[in-house]
């Protein structure tokens, strides 16, 4: 009879199983249409244009502009924390395609490359070789990331080792797509730079 009793009691504050179905159905439903609703009012993320190291030297004869070298390797992690953050931020984005010609180049290609009359090939070495380019671009310290800065000339600025947010990285770019790097210290630049 105590059974009878509880279960009495027990069965009309627990919904039945039609109903958690139902209200399951209705928070799914609800979620969806708030993950909508949210993703149509931000606006589309513009994508950074990568070009290939040719390319790139061939458009800086027609419409100068320094060159962003992106040097990477598939095994990096920091690599593809950068492509993942760094180089999907809005404004970095936006600004590498109007101010840069962005390339992607892989440390460890089998390509060859002819820059400025010399040719530069791949280089076995153990498991793993690197690419002559890189290694020059890199000043021959085989580091991953590695953004190196060409300018509209095509002539070395500076590699930059290590990865870079993407707020330090936006004003990397404008200290060098201003041209800022050809007479302002950098310390003056960034307190210029974080005051706009």
């Amino acid at each position: 009879m105590s059974n009878t009793y509880s279960n009495h009691y027990l069965a009309p504050t627990m919904p039945k199983p039609p109903a958690m179905r139902l209200i399951l159905h209705l928070a799914i439903i609800a979620s969806c249409a708030l993950l909508i609703s949210a993703s149509a009012s931000e606006p589309p993320r513009e994508e950074t244009k990568w070009y290939s190291f040719t390319d790139a030297v061939k458009l800086t004869q027609l419409d100068p502009r320094p060159i962003m070298i992106d040097v990477y390797t598939d095994w990096c992690g920091w690599c593809k924390r950068m492509d993942a953050t760094t180089f999907r931020d809005s404004a970095v984005s936006e600004y590498l395609n109007t101010a840069f010609y962005a390339v992607k180049l892989d440390g460890e290609s089998r390509d060859s490359f002819v820059f400025k009359g010399k040719t530069y090939k791949y280089v076995p070495n153990g498991r793993r070789g690197y690419n002559e380019l890189a290694a020059a671009l890199m000043n021959g310290r085989m580091s991953y990331p590695t953004v190196v800065m060409l300018n509209e000339k095509a002539e070395m600025i500076q590699p930059i080792a290590g990865y870079k947010q993407a707020r330090e990285f936006e004003m990397i770019l404008h200290y060098i797509g201003e041209g800022a790097y050809k007479g302002v210290k950098w310390e003056t630049f960034q307190q210029e730079f974080k005051n706009r």
